[in-house]
């Protein structure tokens, strides 16, 4: 009797024990492979990632947006001309030259709503020059190490049954987590592009104030806004690089589940900095 249940013990360590060795190789698979892939896409500029909606947002805003941001622009030039003329005491002072100044100025403000996207896309060619330049420094895997796991392994060949079977609930749990944080950092990344895509369809609005010197300050914000999105990329491409240190560095101690735990930690870690980059890129330049 004795013999039979040592064989369904050692049975049972073994299932358990490979159980939890497949949770545990497969815990950070999802995050890890939605964090290798975040470089690609956060390099990637809007006409690229999704280009059958960049189209649609492109032709809506030359479409619906443009004929609207005319009006302002209308408005702003027609104001403009009021002032100045009042400026000089009723034309009893008049020079002629600022019908050249308010010409030209209307020029240009003309202009760069009808080059509003080229001037979008320089913006985002630039940080994606940034990111990838940035990636071929950054270097560095988030895998855990084969060494590591085997070590793993053989802490838990060394557990009773009891504490083998708490070790695989636990790992099970945990796998639950990190697919949720692997979630949550495909929102971060894909919220982000959707946000750019919003900024975007907007943009002949903003761009028609830039000639007015009282109301230039919306598009100015616009523009910092723009940059700090663009730029934002690079902040999640840090990220991800200190993400990779930490794992890298990182040796599974003589505990399984406290060494698990901090890398359930760095993980969150990861999470919460990925958070805070747009408001870190917004803060730097000073957008609203």
């Amino acid at each position: 009797m004795d013999a039979l249940f040592s064989k369904i013990t050692e049975w049972l360590k073994e299932l358990l024990t490979a159980s939890t060795m497949n949770n545990l190789t497969r815990m950070f698979e999802s995050v890890n492979s939605q964090v290798t892939e975040v470089a690609g896409e956060v390099g990637t500029p809007p006409q690229s990632f999704q280009p059958g909606i960049f189209d649609m947002i492109r032709n809506l805003s030359e479409s619906v947006i443009m004929p609207v941001a005319g009006i302002i622009l209308t408005f702003i030039a027609c104001y403009e001309l009021i002032h100045l003329v009042t400026d000089t005491n009723n034309l009893a002072n008049l020079d002629t030259w600022i019908f050249f100044k308010w010409v030209f100025k209307t020029a240009i403000a003309v202009l760069i709503i009808s080059n509003t996207f080229n001037i979008i896309m320089a913006v985002f060619d630039v940080a994606q020059n940034v990111v990838n330049q940035s990636a071929g420094i950054i270097s560095g895997s988030t895998e855990l190490s084969a060494d590591a796991l085997a070590n793993v392994e053989t802490q838990l060949n060394e557990m009773e049954l009891g504490p083998l079977f708490g070790m695989f609930l636990e790992s099970f749990l945990l796998q639950i987590l990190l697919r949720i944080m692997s979630v949550v950092v495909f929102v971060i990344v894909y919220g982000r592009m959707i946000e750019i895509y919003m900024m975007i369809s907007l943009a002949p609005i903003p761009a028609a104030t830039v000639g007015n010197r009282e109301q230039s300050v919306i598009g100015q914000n616009y523009f910092r806004s723009l940059l700090a999105l663009a730029f934002q990329g690079f902040l999640i491409m840090i990220c991800v690089a200190i993400y990779a240190v930490l794992i890298n560095q990182f040796a599974l101690s003589d505990d399984i589940l406290v060494g698990v735990w901090k890398i359930v930690g760095y993980t969150l870690l990861l999470v919460f900095t990925l958070f805070k980059t747009g408001s870190l890129a917004k803060s730097v330049f000073d957008a609203h």
